[in-house]
């Protein structure tokens, strides 16, 4: 939820004419790394489960940053102004406000987004299996 809540923010302000150097410190993912060390915590110490239960936890918040990105880009394709997630320093130096970045998104980065934090959730379970003694 609170991905959404920034995201959202992000791309209002953008919309509002705060320069992009300002909206970037509402990191969509800066929230969801947090989130991530928080899933990967509670899933050993709530007895919730193992690695493979880790994966479903991460799949709602990496398809709500895409969403609220992908939203942002057709917001853009729609106006023709650019917004934070169309200008062409988030969208690797090209016009972002094309079907193409949208379906990156879809096509890349959601699968992506989702096995990258997976692996690096892995990691954090790991060691918090080592480091936390449930209690049975």
């Amino acid at each position: 939820m609170l991905i959404l809540l920034v995201g959202l923010a992000r791309l209002g302000l953008s919309v509002a004419g705060v320069p992009n150097s300002t909206t970037r410190w509402l990191a969509m993912n800066g929230v969801l790394f947090f989130g991530l060390f928080y899933l990967a915590i509670r899933v050993h110490t709530t007895g919730f489960g193992s690695y493979k239960h880790l994966l479903p936890t991460l799949v709602l918040p990496c398809l709500i940053l895409h969403g609220v990105a992908i939203t942002g880009i057709v917001f853009g394709i729609i106006t023709g102004h650019d917004n934070v997630f169309t200008t062409p320093e988030y969208a690797f130096g090209q016009d972002g406000k094309t079907l193409f970045h949208v379906g990156m998104h879809l096509v890349v980065g959601i699968p992506a987004s989702i096995v990258i934090n997976w692996l690096f959730g892995c990691l954090i379970l790991l060691i918090t299996k080592k480091l936390v003694r449930r209690t049975a």
